[in-house]
């Protein structure tokens, strides 16, 4: 026989409160993750001269992430 406990107004099972303390303690950190799941995309301001400058360095910042990201998954990493 189990040793059985008193849980709110009910008998409980010592192995069914062993699983709901396992249950309870994988599944916390799973379904609660910590940190957050946006990436700081925020850049530095761009001090350009004029709006063509500011297209220009723009869109190599653009060609540059594009181009790491392909670095990745080829796996062509810098070290």
């Amino acid at each position: 026989m189990v040793a059985m406990y008193t849980v709110a107004g009910r008998q409980v099972g010592s192995h069914v409160l062993a699983m709901l303390t396992l249950g309870t303690v994988f599944a916390v950190p799973v379904l609660w993750p910590s940190g957050s799941k946006n990436k700081n995309t925020n850049t530095p301001p761009i001090n350009a001269g004029s709006k063509d400058e500011e297209k220009f360095i723009q869109e190599f910042l653009q060609q540059v992430e594009q181009e790491s990201k392909a670095d990745k998954i080829s796996g062509k990493e810098a070290h």
